[in-house]
C-alpha cells in the first residue's frame, strides 16, 4: 500500500500574528505526534472481503493504539484517523450483489500517529 500523504506533513507548527506596532510575531514548535498516515492500495494491491472485515473490527475499538511497521522498517504508534473520513474504506474491484469472503477490494486506511501506550 502507498502512504499517499507522506509528504503533506510539516513537523514544525507555526503561528504568525501582528503586534500593535505592526511587528510580525512568529512562534514555532516541533509537533510530537499527529502525523496522518493514509495508506491506499491505489490499484496496486487488493484485499479480500474477509480482510476488510478484520480491519473494520480493529477500527471499531475506541482508543485502540497499534504499532504500524512500514515496508521501509519505520515504525509508528497509530490510532484511526476518524476525522479524515472513514477509518477503513473499501471498494470492490468488481461489483457483485452477494460477495463471498474472497471477493477482492481496493482499500484505504486512515491512521494518525500518537504517543506510545504507557
Amino acid at each position: 500500500m502507498e502512504w499517499v500523504d507522506e509528504w503533506d506533513w510539516n513537523a514544525v507548527e507555526q503561528e504568525q500574528e501582528r503586534s500593535l506596532t505592526g511587528a510580525l510575531i512568529v512562534q514555532e514548535g516541533a509537533k510530537l505526534y499527529g502525523r496522518p498516515i493514509t495508506l491506499s492500495s491505489n490499484g496496486g494491491a487488493w484485499f479480500t472481503l474477509a480482510r476488510v472485515r478484520e480491519l473494520e473490527a480493529l477500527a471499531s475499538v475506541p482508543g485502540a493504539v497499534h504499532l504500524l511497521t512500514l515496508p521501509t522498517g519505520a515504525q509508528h504508534y497509530v490510532t484511526w484517523n476518524r476525522v479524515a473520513g472513514p477509518a477503513v474504506q473499501a471498494r470492490a474491484v468488481h461489483r457483485t450483489v452477494n460477495p463471498d469472503p474472497d471477493w477482492l477490494h481496493e482499500l484505504t486506511l486512515r491512521l494518525v500517529t500518537v504517543a506510545p501506550p504507557q
